[in-house]
């Protein structure tokens, strides 16, 4: 009977350690928190309908929405006096840009991921801003975690009141 060597075994073991530590030091993203948002209320945010596009002058974004949103999106809102029904929410993805190196003509596609900004309508929870929250959750590429930008879920509030007749929404759903 063979035996193996017990610095084999030490090494194995210091190995599965040092790997069990890494999966465990990975960052859940479903666990950040900013106030009572969390990133959690937002799970399966990456299988949402598209309802636009965006691009500023460093960042390409796309804005989803879960199925209530949607339903009023394609109902005409955001319109001036209409509310989206509780239980709306919006995510913007946001990431870089570059030239589509395999293009054959001039295009920008995403490169890295920025940040996850998020939108949600619970007038319970949020009575304080006509029922909307806002987080926004920066991505950190180096350490593959999201960090809530601020301290208090409602500070996209002040920049939306510019869109209040329209519940606050500044994306609109385009023509298809």
């Amino acid at each position: 009977m063979k035996r193996t060597p017990s610095s084999v075994i030490v090494i194995i073991l210091v190995l599965l350690a040092g790997l069990g530590t890494m999966a465990l030091a990975a960052q859940d993203r479903y666990t950040v928190k900013l106030g009572k948002l969390s990133f959690a209320d937002f799970k399966g945010y990456e299988d949402w309908k598209d309802v636009a596009v965006s691009q500023t002058e460093k960042q390409l974004k796309v804005i989803v929405a879960n199925d209530v949103m949607m339903k009023a999106y394609r109902q005409g809102l955001p319109a001036d006096g209409k509310l989206f029904p509780e239980g709306s929410k919006i995510v913007k993805i946001e990431w870089s840009f570059k030239k589509n190196p395999v293009s054959p003509y001039f295009v920008q596609v995403p490169d890295k991921l920025a940040a996850v900004d998020v939108i949600e309508k619970d007038s319970k929870r949020f009575p304080d801003t006509h029922g909307w929250a806002y987080a926004n959750f920066v991505y950190d590429a180096a350490a593959d975690t999201f960090t809530p930008e601020g301290t208090e879920p409602n500070c996209g509030y002040a920049c939306h009141t510019a869109v209040a007749s329209k519940d606050y929404i500044f994306t609109e759903y385009p023509k298809r």
